[in-house]
């Protein structure tokens, strides 16, 4: 029984397939999906396929490339929104990206925050190169819980994650063979808060590296670190799936629960 955090059914190279994608996952032990928004745009896709799949679940925000289109309008959809998600995200600052500027993401990131507090919703984070700045934003505004998604940084920076209330989630990135701090981050978090994901259709696991990333492939993530962790796989999947039916109070949904 595994729980994908992170995945993003509602992208064109994914959307047309479910029919076909989402029974494969489920043969794989993939029993929910977590569905993150990245512009205002998408939203009502998201909002749509939780409708239609009952292990769909639905996150709304606007991902730090998508910053300059968090107008008045879009939060004020995004607080009605709130009102049916599990999370707000994926949110966060990104500055590998050469716009929008890192004064517009922060604001963005900030105002989002503003709205998951509202809610009492956790968030998800996207983070690269911003370590410092989005812990010092999030230490400023507060949050309810969330998870630092696609985990790339050190076991050090993990750890400061992790004394905010912040879960750590773990991608395809594990199994490349040249990983190094996926590896010390999956041995060195502690299995209660750590969470898996696809970020599908991208960060595709060996041996599909390079392809498009399907929701199936979360068994190749699982699979490594279980084997880094040291444990039977049933109990990864048990675990973490329990963690991310408490951090985003998923207990009472049965097809998450009854496999």
């Amino acid at each position: 029984m595994l729980f994908d955090s992170h995945c993003h059914l509602d992208d064109p190279r994914l959307l047309p397939h479910l029919e076909r994608l989402l029974p494969e996952a489920e043969a794989a032990g993939v029993t929910g999906f977590l569905v993150p928004g990245v512009a205002p745009q998408g939203w009502n896709r998201i909002r749509a396929l939780s409708a239609a799949y009952p292990q769909v679940f639905p996150a709304y925000g606007v991902h730090p490339m998508h910053a300059e289109l968090l107008t008045p309008q879009a939060v004020s959809d995004l607080c009605q929104l709130a009102t049916g998600a599990c999370a707000i995200g994926e949110i966060g600052l990104d500055y590998l990206l050469p716009s929008p500027s890192r004064q517009v993401q922060q604001q963005a990131f900030r105002v989002q925050l503003r709205v998951a507090a509202e809610a009492r919703l956790p968030v998800l984070l996207h983070c690269r190169k911003a370590f410092e700045d989005l812990l010092a934003i999030v230490r400023e505004e507060g949050i309810c819980g969330g998870v630092m998604h696609a985990f790339s940084g050190s076991l050090d920076s993990a750890r400061s994650c992790l004394r905010l209330g912040l879960h750590i989630s773990l991608a395809g990135s594990v199994t490349y063979a040249n990983a190094r701090r996926p590896l010390e981050v999956a041995a060195g978090i502690p299995l209660e808060r750590l969470l898996l994901e696809t970020d599908a259709p991208d960060l595709a696991p060996e041996p599909h590296r390079g392809s498009v990333n399907l929701p199936s492939y979360l068994l190749e993530t699982a699979t490594r670190v279980a084997r880094i962790k040291g444990l039977p796989l049933e109990e990864l999947g048990r675990t973490t799936t329990g963690n991310a039916a408490r951090l985003f109070r998923l207990q009472g949904n049965a097809p998450l629960l009854s496999h």
